[in-house]
């Protein structure tokens, strides 16, 4: 039973008020003692031409006959606040529950629909470093959160694997590095290589222009060239397909900058067909002046193409192929004005699908005393932190639990989600300082204090395996802590689309922690297993429906929930 959807049903026909209107308008109060749900009436003020109080007045008049899912109504001021029947509210939301287990909070609403999300996007040869970490998780996250609401989500690593940094690595290697070596070292070596050539070029700056000749190799076919290229290629997946794993992270396809090579020219076509490509010294560039925004450079002036082009070539592509619903980039908000610039392009060649387009921005990584820079070798490999944690997780494992089965796997599980969860725990859009020790910190809020409660819950399962069957008494679910976790879990579908629609797997987050919390405080302070064998039969309905609910979510952001720790 949707609650919400009922109330709003209920206010709409006693009212004359447009029901998708009052549904917006109801709230969940931030204390139960002011009820299940709140009604402010300041919204109606203008249009009603009435003081909010004297609204809520006489919509509260006009339910003199309330249906038994609601126990009663009150007036605070301007809200109306509204109390479910307990009992009765228990009982629905546990059924509903139990009926839909691992699709419970799920949806068919995209249907039909695709959602191509663009995240992780390493480069080719660098190292996959903390830097990395939120595209790839807050993008894996909301891969998984829309196929849960039913439509099809594309996973894209748009890999970046051109520009002349392969002619400077090539360079590198040609003069410095060796075939074993590298093959050992895997990025690591390339890395060195890396930012021995730009130490070198500092005192030898002939060196650049060796880079751009063998890029321009590259361009243009060369056999050579082509074979180093695509051995750093396949070293560097080989690397990062195991971080991928480890992380729970998956893609449908790996099409980078590479494969937009023979699919720019038509879109550069269009643009000059439509009027829009203007000369600026020689480069081509679309104008964008009365957008408030700097021109858009398409072509430089030795007819060399951008990122601009390609992400236009790369749109076109994912349009026809396809057919997205939604085409969402994971990427840092230092990007903002370059997807505003060329999204606002598409809308200008008069695609209406670039309204369909969205950049999911989220803050930048540095470390304490600086920012990451692959040039200057100043990078915290995405392994090494991944490694420390599952390490970290494995001495807590045995200094508190020596006797566990399963002690690697779930040592992983733990490391691995204390990592995504800290990671996921703030709006996307903040800034991270990476500081390893806080990552590592198990206390207070946390991805392990999450997973315990819900090996707690499974633990309290086991243990009532012999109880009797008995039919549950859901008024013993009516005190405030038990309480308070079914409203949790009765909110958890509208956290997921909340999720969805604002690009926030860190509502999910922050609501598994909250269910999390709830359950400590019930399982402390009620006595669960007792000589009332319906009230148990109830109680174990919470921690069974608790601990679903903490495992779906916890999945949804990419986190495992080990049965025991």
């Amino acid at each position: 039973m949707n609650y919400k959807e009922q109330l709003s049903a209920l206010l709409s026909e006693k009212t004359g008020l447009e029901q998708s209107q009052l549904a917006s308008m109801l709230e969940v109060p931030p204390d139960m003692a002011m009820g299940d749900f709140a009604l402010p009436c300041f919204k109606l003020a203008k249009t009603m031409r009435k003081a909010p109080s004297m609204i809520a007045q006489e919509i509260s008049a006009s339910l003199s006959e309330l249906p038994d899912w609601l126990e009663r109504v009150e007036i605070a001021g301007g809200y109306l606040n509204f109390f479910l029947s307990r009992a009765q509210f228990v009982q629905n939301i546990l059924q509903e529950v139990k009926s839909k287990q691992d699709r419970y909070g799920s949806s068919d609403e995209g249907q039909g629909r695709n959602i191509v999300l663009d995240y992780s996007s390493i480069n080719i040869a660098k190292p996959f470093h903390i830097g990395h970490l939120s595209t790839t998780v807050i993008g894996s996250s909301l891969y998984k959160i829309f196929n849960f609401l039913g439509y099809n989500s594309v996973g894209v690593n748009h890999l970046g694997d051109w520009g002349t940094q392969f002619g400077k690595l090539i360079t590198a290697y040609k003069r410095w590095g060796d075939h074993d070596t590298v093959e050992a070292g895997s990025i690591r070596a390339l890395l060195d290589l890396y930012v021995k050539f730009h130490d070198e070029a500092e005192k030898e700056p002939s060196l650049e222009d060796e880079g751009r000749a063998w890029f321009k190799k590259i361009e243009d076919g060369d056999e050579e060239a082509m074979a180093l290229f695509t051995w750093f290629k396949d070293l560097t997946l080989r690397e990062v397909a195991k971080i991928y794993e480890i992380l729970d992270v998956h893609f449908d396809s790996y099409a980078g900058e590479s494969f937009y090579n023979d699919k720019m020219q038509p879109v550069i076509d269009e643009l000059d067909a439509k009027g829009l490509l203007k000369d600026s010294d020689g480069a081509k560039v679309v104008d964008l002046e009365e957008h408030n925004m700097p021109p858009c450079l398409i072509l430089k002036s030795d007819g060399a193409t951008l990122y601009a082009t390609r992400d236009l070539a790369c749109a076109f592509y994912r349009k026809k192929t396809y057919d997205f619903y939604k085409n969402l980039y994971v990427v840092a908000y230092q990007q903002n004005l370059h997807f505003k610039q060329w999204f606002k392009v598409v809308e200008m060649m008069g695609h209406e699908w670039a309204k369909d387009m969205e950049h999911v921005a989220f803050g930048m990584v540095s470390m304490a005393d600086g920012t990451l820079s692959t040039r200057k070798g100043r990078v915290i490999f995405l392994e090494d932190v991944i490694k420390s944690v599952i390490e970290k997780s494995r001495s807590l494992i045995e200094e508190k639990n020596a006797g566990l089965e399963n002690k690697d796997q779930t040592a992983q599980d733990i490391g691995v989600g204390a990592l995504i969860y800290s990671t996921l725990s703030n709006s996307r859009i903040k800034d991270i300082v990476f500081d390893l020790d806080r990552i590592l910190n198990f206390d207070g809020e946390t991805g392990p204090y999450v997973q315990y409660t819900h090996a707690r819950a499974l633990s309290v399962l086991r243990k009532a395996a012999d109880q009797p069957a008995a039919q549950p008494d859901y008024s013993a679910l009516t005190c405030p802590q038990a309480f308070a976790v079914i409203k949790l879990i009765s909110e958890f579908p509208d956290v997921i689309r909340r999720a969805a629609d604002k690009y926030e797997p860190f509502f999910i987050t922050r609501h598994v922690t909250a269910l999390a919390q709830a359950f400590n405080k019930f399982y402390y302070d009620i006595r669960i297993l007792d000589n009332d064998a319906n009230a148990t039969a109830a109680r174990l309905e919470l921690v069974q429906a608790a601990a679903l609910v903490i495992r779906i979510g916890l999945g949804l952001l990419g986190i495992h929930a080990p049965e025991r720790m």
